[in-house]
């Protein structure tokens, strides 16, 4: 009996592990995405890229439609949207940009404040800079509160601070006026 069960063991666990794998990808991938919107922004007390000392919170969402662009210096497809989103900034789209830095952790080494800056001054001047001011996520807190899954993401935020849409990957003109630029300008005549 013991020989039974030495062959059906593993081949349970083969079964169960392919039927949770296959579970996966059937599943829909724009969950995640569509259990962001019709919520309030989270809550958050944060500071500016470029000035420590100026801090941010919930308010900034208040009286008008802003798209919120999740994005860093190490993200190859954010130094891609960053031209095409300065075009939108002078069409007069309010854009706030939130970044994170993926270096910021302590047991890899962290880069300084100073190292920062430098950075995101030097990407912003180089391929333009569509954000009105940058939020600086600390330790990715609030990107985790939004549900952020990677860079670059956007979340249009209506005059009242709920998120209205939630998009994954690059803006670009396909992206702004397939889904973003109606919802945008619907919000905006409100």
């Amino acid at each position: 009996m013991k020989k039974y069960w030495f062959f059906i063991l593993p081949l349970l666990a083969f079964l169960a592990i392919t039927a949770f794998l296959l579970s996966g990808l059937f599943s829909n991938p724009r969950y995640v995405n569509e259990s962001q919107v019709d919520r309030q922004a989270p809550p958050f007390k944060l500071p500016d890229v470029m000035d420590a000392g100026q801090f941010y919170d919930q308010t900034v969402f208040q009286g008008q439609v802003t798209l919120l662009n999740v994005w860093g210096v190490w993200c190859v497809t954010c130094a891609v949207e960053l031209p095409y989103l300065t075009q939108l900034r002078q069409q007069g789209v309010r854009i706030v940009g939130l970044y994170y830095e993926q270096e910021l952790d302590p047991d890899f080494g962290a880069k300084s404040l100073p190292q920062i800056q430098a950075e995101v001054q030097q990407r912003l001047q180089k391929l333009g800079n569509p954000y009105q001011f940058n939020i600086f996520d600390v330790d990715r807190s609030y990107s985790l509160d939004l549900g952020v899954t990677g860079a670059p993401e956007t979340f249009l935020i209506d005059q009242n601070g709920k998120i209205r849409l939630h998009h994954i990957g690059d803006v670009n003109p396909r992206v702004w006026q397939q889904k973003i630029a109606p919802l945008y300008q619907l919000l905006s005549r409100q």
